[in-house]
């Protein structure tokens, strides 16, 4: 199978994850088709990680940003409708595991309602279409928590632990029941933790990195010993591609980063690359750890067998977990004025200014 794509809808495309696939999909070779960007423009959807999309592949056409909302169904079915959208890939979502905890609603509101809007709409506008996709994207959370051995796989049983992963399971479930019901063309995707450039600063690592910056404290999570799988980005958007075009109709796949750290020693790898990067005494920055009291229902462990995405379909990351980090820390320290944009709010005065509240 290898399917050929015209208009592409990436749903949440401001975000950390949706921009960096924009701009990794307008650079294959085998894509000649457009993308259209759909993002409400939350804090976390940023218009400033697509600058260079924009002045490569706005002119040409092949790059067009629409505000609106996935909740909103009258402005989905328009842009479905007017860009004669073919496939969906969506990434638009709640995902803070923290703010989740404090305000559920928003979770179930966005992960859940907003993505049965899209599979509606979608199903409705292709009418039975099989040359069309939905690709759903998800998280390893949604599996709970794994022991001391043993690795999530496709068949693991569903056990989230958190309104977030739990939002995450329920809009899973979904996606998987319009394929069941309806026949929609769907494919799905549970990746482990991301990392690379324009993530933004409330997860770990670019968390980490702006507060050694401005010399504020590390806040590390109970005993620091829990262990989560990172995978940077690009590998992960490489993956999402060779599903989207491969990957067979109705069935999901696991892409993890092989790489299991536990969240102190991340940390401290994290501060000795600053520290060479910066000329920073290594002192200086490791002093800034301190433990915090232990967030509520705080997975121990993640894991993710990908083996079925490598054996089917060939994926391999082409990112070691050194190189990806050094990477990462690299580009926030290069990119003050990003970090500055969105942590002082000026980038939502921006919105609220050329784009009006929503």
């Amino acid at each position: 199978m290898n399917r050929a794509f015209q208009n592409v809808l990436v749903t949440g495309g401001a975000g950390f994850i949706g921009s960096n696939f924009i701009r990794y999909l307008l650079h294959q070779a085998d894509f000649h088709g457009r993308v259209i960007n759909y993002d409400i423009l939350t804090y976390a959807g940023n218009l400033a990680n697509l600058d260079d999309v924009v002045q490569e592949c706005g002119q040409n056409g092949r790059y067009v940003f629409v505000r609106g909302d996935i909740c909103d169904r009258e402005s989905v079915e328009e842009v479905v409708r007017r860009y004669d959208i073919d496939t969906v890939v969506h990434f638009a979502a709640e995902s803070h595991v923290d703010r989740s905890i404090h305000d559920p609603s928003a979770f179930i509101k966005t992960n859940v309602l907003g993505t049965q809007v899209l599979l509606d709409v979608a199903r409705q506008a292709w009418q039975g279409r099989q040359d069309v996709l939905f690709h759903h994207i998800s998280t390893d959370e949604v599996y709970g928590s794994l022991g001391n051995e043993g690795a999530f796989r496709e068949d693991t049983p569903y056990d989230p632990r958190s309104p977030y992963s739990a939002s995450k399971a329920a809009a899973d479930h979904l996606v998987m029941a319009y394929f069941h019901t309806y026949g929609l063309p769907i494919t799905l995707s549970n990746c482990s933790n991301n990392y690379g450039p324009y993530q933004f600063p409330e997860k770990l690592i670019p968390l980490m990195i702006c507060n050694m910056e401005e010399r504020k404290p590390l806040p590390v999570y109970g005993d620091g010993k829990n262990i989560r799988d990172w995978l940077y980005v690009e590998d992960h958007n490489a993956a999402v591609w060779i599903i989207m075009k491969n990957g067979k109709a109705g069935e999901k796949y696991n892409i993890g980063g092989e790489t299991e750290w536990e969240n102190i020693r991340l940390v401290e790898e994290l501060c000795k690359i600053y520290a060479e990067l910066t000329g920073t005494p290594l002192g200086e920055i490791t002093n800034l750890i301190t433990y915090v009291k232990d967030r509520p229902g705080h997975d121990r462990r993640y894991a993710i067998d990908c083996s079925k995405l490598k054996d089917e379909l060939g994926w391999q990351k082409a990112h070691d977990f050194q190189s990806g980090l050094q990477k990462t820390v690299q580009w926030y320290v290069n990119n003050k004025s990003w970090i500055g944009n969105v942590q002082s709010g000026e980038y939502m005065k921006w919105i609220e200014t050329n784009y009006g509240q929503r």
